[in-house]
C-alpha cells in the first residue's frame, strides 16, 4: 500500500513536471516575437482635436476616429463598476489570465456540446487589451495563447489603472464609437457623469457584439443584455437591490446627439488646420485630442462675408452679364434636367432656375421644385452685356436682351423694388456669380487677434485664401510706410514737398520711368498731409528720394509689410508684393502707437490631458490668474511688445489718415460718422484694389481684384471698389459701441494751421485745420520744399532745387 501510494505520487510529480515544461514550452515558443507590449506605457488612442472660437462655440473638427479621451480618474465609478461586472469581475484579482474562469467556461463548454449555444470566452480585460492593441482578430488557439502570454506581461509592466484606461478608451461599441465617453455621446447624447446605472449597463452591455446588441434593430436582444449586466452588477455589490429594479424597468431608448452649435468661418478655419498641421504634423492634427482656442469673434466674421459677398456682388453687376450658367437642350425635361446638373457652390443664398418663356415685361422662370416665378423687367436691367477690360454694351431695352429660353440662371427672391414698391409673390431678381474675388481681414490692433477673415467670394467654389496666400501689390497703401520713415526722419505734417513730374533713367536699355499722379495732373509744392490724403504719387516719389530708399526699405520690413523689399524708387508706391494679412497687421501698428503686435488666429491650445501646451499672451501676470475677486487690485499686465516707431511719429500718422477720410480719397468712409482712419490702394492698370484702415480699437483691411491678374475696370480704385466695403464693415461692427476718439499721446501739441500751406493759421483763415506737431516742431514761416534731389539721411532738404 505504501509503495502504490509512493508510485502514485511519483506519478503525480512526473506529470506536473511534464505539464510544467509543456507550460514552459508553450510560452517559450510562442513568446518568441510577440510585439513589444511596452508600447502601450506611451500609447494614447487617437483622439480629435477640436477648434473653437473664441466665444467657445465650436469651429472644426479634425479626426479620423471620432473618438473622446477619458483619463481613467475621471471616469465615474458606475461606468467601471458595469464594465468590470459585465467583462471581467475578478479583474483587481487575477494576474492577466483568470484561471477560475478559464475552468469555468471549458466546463460550461462542454456542458453544451451538442446545443446551439454559442461557445462561452473567458478573456480578461487584460487579454482584451493585449488583443486590441498588439494583435488580430484572428479567431485560433495559437493567438489564444499568445493573448495570454502577453497578457502576464502587461500585468508585469503595467497597474491595473492604466490597463483600465487603455480598455476603456479604446474599445468599439458601436455607433462609430470608440471609447466609452464618443459611446455615451453617441447612444444617449450624455456626458459619462450624466449616464444612468441602465444606460451604463448597456455600454457594458455591447463590447462582446455590437451589432447583435443595436439598441433600434435589435431591441429585445439589447435590452436582454443589458439586464444581464444590471443582475451582475447586483450580484457583485456594484448596486443596491432597489437599483437593480428601477434600472432593470428604465426603457432602453437611444437619443440622437444634438447638433452642435458650429460657427461657420471657412477661410478662417482651415488657416487654423494649416498652422496646426505644419507645427504639430498630420498625426498631432487628427490624432493629437488638442484643444484650440482662436481669436476669431462670431459676429464680425459673419459680418465679414456678408460685406465682401455683397461689395463684389456690387462691383461685378457694374461690369455686365456674362451669360447664363448653362443652357438646357430644347424639349427637355426641364425640372428633372435642373436637378440632374452638379451643385454650384457660388450660389449661395440663390437658387437656380431654369427660364420657360420671355416678354415684354420680363421672363418666366422654373424652380429646381417645380414651381414658377418671374423675374421683371427691372430686375434685369443691370445686365448689360459684359466686354473686355470690364467695359459693358448698350442699355438693356427689353428681356430678350438678357435672357432666352432654356437659359439656367441664378435668381435671388425679391420684395420690392428699388423704389419699394412690393412686388407680387415669387418674383425674382436676376443674379450672376461674381469672377471677381476679394479678402477681409479684421484684427484687435493692440494684441493682433484676427477676429474676422474672409478668403473669397465663396469657400466651396475656391479655397485658395486672398487674405493670406495671394501676394499682390498694395500700390498707394504702402504710401505710409514712406511717410513714417519721414516723420521719424525730422520732417512735419505741414512740410512742403513738390509735386512736378519726375524721371528716373532705370539705367541702359531700359525705358526712363516716369510716375504720374492718377489724375496726370501736378500741383506744386503741397503739405505731406495732403500728399496723403489725395494720394500724390509724384510727392511720395521724391519724399522717398530724399529720405532714400534703404529707409523706405528698413520700414517696410520693420512694419512686417514684406521681408525684403528691393530699394528701387518704384517700390515706394506699392511695388512690392505682400498679402492682406500683413498689410492690415502693419496698419494695427501705426493706430496702436506704434508697438509690434503678431497676427495670430489662435489663442491658446491644450493637448488631450488639458495641459495648456501653446499661448498666445506670453506676458507674465500671476495676478491675472485668480479665480475669485476678493477685493485685490487689479493687476497691471506688463506691455512687452517692442516699438517699430514712436508714439508721437504713429500719432501723426494717425491724424493724417483720418484727413484722407475727412478730405481725401477716402471721404466715403465719412458716412459711417465714427473716427477712421485709412488709406486707398490701386495699382497700375487698376488691376488691384485695397483700403486699409481703423478705428481706434480694431484694423480691417480690404482687397478686391482678379485671381488672375486683369483691370478691375478703367474707373475702378480703391476708392470706389474697396472703401465701400470697408465702410459697410466699419458701420455695423461699431454699432451700438461709445464712440472712441483717436489716443493723443503726451508730447503731441494740436496747432492750428492753414490745410493748404501747412503754416500756422491766421485770423480770417477758413481753410483751418488741427494739425500734430512734435515738440519744437510747428511752423516757423519757412517755406522748405522737399524736392527729391539732396537730403538723403542728412535731414530735410531745404529749397526747391531751380525745379519749381
Amino acid at each position: 500500500m505504501k509503495r502504490a501510494i509512493i508510485s502514485i505520487v511519483g506519478l503525480l510529480v512526473i506529470l506536473g513536471l511534464a505539464g510544467a515544461g509543456g507550460v514552459l514550452f508553450i510560452f517559450h515558443e510562442f513568446g518568441r516575437g510577440l510585439p513589444d507590449y511596452r508600447q502601450l506605457a506611451d500609447y494614447e488612442p487617437p483622439v480629435m482635436t477640436r477648434v473653437y472660437a473664441g466665444d467657445g462655440r465650436l469651429l472644426a473638427e479634425y479626426a479620423i476616429e471620432r473618438r473622446v479621451f477619458v483619463p481613467i480618474r475621471a471616469m465615474p465609478k458606475r461606468i467601471i463598476n458595469a464594465f468590470l461586472s459585465a467583462e471581467d469581475k475578478n479583474f483587481y484579482g487575477h494576474p492577466g489570465v483568470d484561471v477560475m474562469g478559464v475552468v469555468r467556461a471549458a466546463v460550461t463548454n462542454f456542458r453544451n456540446i451538442g446545443s446551439d449555444r454559442r461557445p462561452v470566452g473567458a478573456s480578461t480585460i487584460t487579454q482584451q487589451v493585449a488583443k486590441n492593441f498588439l494583435l488580430s482578430n484572428e479567431v485560433s488557439w495559437e493567438r489564444k495563447v499568445k493573448e495570454a502570454i502577453l497578457a502576464f506581461r502587461i500585468e508585469r509592466a503595467f497597474s491595473k489603472q492604466r490597463i483600465l484606461e487603455l480598455y476603456l478608451n479604446e474599445i468599439y461599441l458601436g455607433y462609430g464609437s470608440y471609447g466609452v465617453a464618443a459611446a455615451a455621446l453617441n447612444y444617449f447624447n450624455k456626458s459619462l457623469d450624466q449616464l444612468s446605472i441602465a444606460e451604463a449597463a448597456y455600454l457594458a452591455a455591447t463590447p462582446k457584439a455590437p451589432n447583435n446588441y443595436h439598441p433600434t434593430r435589435h431591441p429585445a436582444a439589447a435590452r436582454a443584455r443589458r439586464d444581464w449586466v444590471i443582475s451582475r452588477m447586483l450580484e457583485d455589490g456594484a448596486i443596491t437591490q432597489d437599483e437593480a429594479t428601477h434600472a432593470t424597468a428604465e426603457p432602453l431608448v437611444v437619443r440622437p446627439r444634438a447638433d452642435t452649435e458650429v460657427v461657420s468661418a471657412e477661410f478662417f478655419a482651415e488657416e487654423v488646420r494649416r498652422e496646426l498641421a505644419k507645427v504639430y504634423g498630420e498625426d498631432g492634427l487628427y490624432k493629437g485630442g488638442l484643444a484650440v482656442r482662436t481669436t476669431l469673434d462670431p459676429r464680425l466674421q459673419q459680418l465679414a462675408d456678408t460685406v465682401l459677398r455683397e461689395g463684389l456682388e456690387t462691383y461685378d453687376r457694374r461690369h455686365g452679364w456674362r451669360g447664363p450658367l448653362t443652357r438646357l437642350p430644347a424639349g427637355a425635361d426641364w425640372q428633372a434636367a435642373l436637378a440632374a446638373l452638379p451643385p454650384q457652390p457660388g450660389l449661395g443664398r440663390w437658387e437656380r432656375a431654369v427660364i420657360l418663356g420671355v416678354d415684354e415685361t420680363g421672363a418666366n422662370l422654373g424652380l429646381a421644385d417645380g414651381s414658377p416665378g418671374r423675374i421683371p423687367l427691372a430686375e434685369m436691367k443691370w445686365a448689360r452685356p459684359w466686354k473686355e477690360d470690364q467695359r459693358v454694351g448698350p442699355s438693356v431695352r427689353h428681356p430678350a436682351d438678357v435672357l432666352a429660353v432654356g437659359d439656367v440662371i441664378a435668381a435671388e427672391p425679391v420684395l420690392a423694388n428699388s423704389e419699394g414698391k412690393a412686388y407680387p409673390a415669387a418674383t425674382y431678381a436676376l443674379r450672376q456669380i461674381p469672377e471677381v474675388e476679394g479678402g477681409l481681414v479684421a484684427l484687435d490692433p493692440h494684441t493682433g487677434r484676427v477676429l474676422a477673415m474672409s478668403g473669397g467670394y465663396a469657400y466651396g467654389e475656391s479655397q485658395y485664401n486672398r487674405a493670406t496666400q495671394a501676394l499682390r501689390q498694395p500700390g498707394s497703401a504702402f504710401k505710409p510706410f514712406v511717410y513714417l520713415a519721414a516723420l521719424d526722419s525730422g520732417y512735419t505734417p505741414s512740410t512742403l514737398i513738390l509735386d512736378a513730374p519726375f524721371v528716373v533713367d532705370q539705367g541702359p536699355g531700359l525705358p526712363k520711368w516716369r510716375p504720374a499722379n492718377y489724375s496726370q495732373e501736378f500741383y506744386g509744392p503741397s503739405t505731406m498731409r495732403l500728399g496723403i490724403e489725395k494720394s500724390r504719387n509724384l510727392m511720395t516719389v521724391r519724399l522717398a528720394q530724399t529720405i532714400g530708399m534703404e529707409r523706405v526699405k528698413e520700414y517696410a520690413e520693420r512694419f512686417g509689410v514684406v521681408d525684403n523689399l528691393q530699394p528701387q524708387i518704384s517700390m515706394a508706391l506699392g511695388a512690392g508684393e505682400t498679402t492682406l494679412l500683413r498689410m492690415t497687421a502693419a496698419y494695427a501698428m501705426i493706430v496702436n502707437g506704434g508697438k509690434r503686435v503678431i497676427p495670430t488666429l489662435i489663442d491658446r491650445i491644450q493637448d488631450r490631458n488639458g495641459q495648456t501646451v501653446y499661448r498666445h499672451d506670453d506676458r507674465n501676470c500671476p495676478g491675472c490668474r485668480a479665480t475669485f475677486w476678493t477685493q485685490q487690485p487689479t493687476p497691471e499686465v506688463p506691455d512687452n511688445r517692442p516699438a517699430v516707431t514712436s508714439e508721437a511719429t504713429a500719432y501723426q500718422m494717425v491724424s493724417m489718415l483720418q484727413g484722407v477720410v475727412e478730405r481725401g480719397t477716402g471721404r466715403i468712409i465719412r458716412e459711417v460718422g465714427r473716427p477712421l482712419a485709412g488709406k486707398t490702394g490701386t495699382t497700375n492698370d487698376s488691376n488691384d484694389a485695397w483700403f486699409l484702415g481703423f478705428s481706434p480699437d480694431l484694423a480691417v483691411g480690404v482687397y478686391v481684384g482678379f485671381d488672375q491678374p486683369k483691370t478691375l475696370g478703367e474707373r475702378e480704385q480703391g476708392a470706389t471698389v474697396a472703401a465701400p466695403i470697408f465702410r459697410d464693415f466699419m458701420a455695423e461692427a461699431l454699432k451700438g459701441q461709445p464712440t472712441v476718439p483717436f489716443r493723443i499721446p503726451p508730447g503731441i501739441r494740436l496747432v492750428r494751421v492753414d490745410a493748404s500751406s501747412g503754416q500756422l493759421a491766421q485770423p480770417g483763415d477758413r481753410n483751418v485745420i488741427l494739425e500734430a506737431f512734435k515738440p519744437d516742431s510747428q511752423p516757423t514761416g519757412r517755406s522748405d520744399v522737399v524736392d527729391g534731389v539732396g537730403g538723403g539721411d542728412d535731414g530735410p532738404a531745404e529749397g526747391t532745387g531751380g525745379l519749381y
